[in-house]
């Protein structure tokens, strides 16, 4: 078997030009299947992991992926807000241990404000119960402080003590902005593969503040207000997007989210994170499922590539195979020698696929955090992937069975014969 693999090896090495493309092939089309399963597992992963130790999101009565996205992930908007009256009584619940206010729909250069408290900072975990830490600074203290997430200040390069200013809206087109309440910054957090990352936070008050003057959305004329005015105002919140609920015990869950979902007062819909979340997924199952389908197709091409590379140069090696035989190899042995190449192919393909896959997520990680928001983290091999590449590389030694049986069908006095 060694001796067998030695000469596999020299003889691919003979033919290095069509050897390497064919290695090249397989490797594209494995690290397109690897890739495509690591950026869903790990997706899956991020995901998961921001929403760690919450027992209920409530908010406006909506469905539950709309409004776990908008509360948590920062995408999309709410149908509308709950009122600070239900917020204070249901977070008065017996059964409730903890909550956290989030008041959202202001942004600043593309990246969302969260109004919240400092139940925030103390309150949420993620990723197995970590909690949030400062990097730099403190948390927001005054009215008009600001607390940065991790690749907020990275992107936009900002220092404790510079000074923003935060727009009306979500878009990335800043066209209300709150240029008369400019805010400084406090505290810039500890990176946390989530979006809180890339979330500026401050107060309750302060999202009031800034909309003095305003109404329906629109500064009114002649109605600016001051800094030093907005701090002798009443800044009570009038409301809030949402909120989240820790309990005294989670099997309180369904007890409070019934009563949460049959609320008087308003409409309000509160989900269980976890549940929204396997929503979710199979929401995009179709879509990942598409997507891993697409990769196996690309990885059977690379291996058809390998077996016409294979049955292309059988007529070229047929004096080859001869002289192997007239040299004592037996039938089974020109059969071993091709099947083995086939599978040092397909070995070769996988290993250099599955290491530029890593390599890939290393260069490419930063721009995936500062873009969606999923941190992509190198970790060992799941045993989906290694059976995957297990896979391809069966499918590679099978593949090159093929010209090996063509090989191994050759006759001696076929192989010396000269056609004319």
């Amino acid at each position: 078997m060694r001796a067998l693999i030695h000469l596999a090896l020299k003889s691919l090495w003979n033919r290095r030009f069509t050897a390497g493309l064919a290695l090249l092939s397989i490797t594209i089309s494995v690290t397109l299947l690897i890739g495509v399963e690591k950026v869903r597992t790990e997706t899956r992963a991020s995901f998961t992991q921001t929403v760690a130790g919450t027992d209920l999101i409530v908010g406006a009565r909506s469905g539950p992926i709309q409004l776990l996205l908008y509360s948590v992930f920062r995408i999309g908007d709410a149908t509308a807000n709950v009122s600070w009256e239900s917020y204070q009584r249901i977070s008065g619940h017996p059964l409730v241990a903890w909550s956290i206010p989030l008041s959202l729909g202001d942004s600043h250069r593309g990246y969302r404000v969260v109004g919240t408290t400092e139940a925030y900072f103390e309150r949420l975990r993620y990723g197995g119960g970590r909690a949030l830490a400062l990097a730099e600074g403190r948390w927001f203290e005054d009215l008009f402080d600001a607390t940065l997430g991790a690749e907020v200040a990275r992107a936009l390069d900002y220092r404790i003590g510079d000074r923003i200013t935060l727009a009306h809206g979500t878009g990335t087109r800043e066209v209300l902005r709150h240029d008369n309440m400019p805010f400084t910054v406090s505290g810039i957090l500890e990176p946390t593969g989530t979006p809180v990352d890339q979330s500026i936070h401050v107060s309750l008050e302060a999202i009031e503040a800034i909309h003095l003057g305003w109404e329906a959305g629109v500064p009114l004329s002649g109605q600016e207000v001051s800094p030093e005015e907005a701090r002798e105002q009443d800044l009570a919140p009038g409301a809030v997007t949402a909120f989240l609920l820790g309990l005294q015990s989670r099997a309180a869950v369904f007890q409070v989210q019934r009563a949460i979902n049959a609320y008087p007062d308003e409409p309000l819909s509160a989900i269980l994170p976890g549940v929204a979340l396997q929503q979710l997924w199979n929401l995009v199952g179709v879509a990942e499922n598409a997507l891993i389908v697409v990769s196996a197709f690309v990885v059977l091409a690379g291996l058809a590539g390998m077996m016409t590379m294979l049955l292309a140069s059988l007529a070229e090696r047929r004096r080859e195979m001869a002289i192997l035989r007239s040299v004592g190899a037996r039938p089974a042995h020109v059969f071993g020698l091709l099947t083995a190449e086939s599978a040092l192919l397909g070995i070769g393909g996988a290993l250099a696929g599955f290491g530029l896959v890593y390599l890939l997520m290393a260069a490419g990680a930063p721009l995936v955090q500062a873009t969606w928001g999923i941190h992509l983290a190198p970790s060992l091999p799941s045993m989906r992937e290694l059976a995957l590449l297990g896979m391809v590389i069966i499918g590679a030694t099978l593949a090159g069975a093929i010209p090996a049986w063509r090989a191994y069908r050759m006759s001696l006095a076929d192989g010396l014969s000269i056609r004319t």
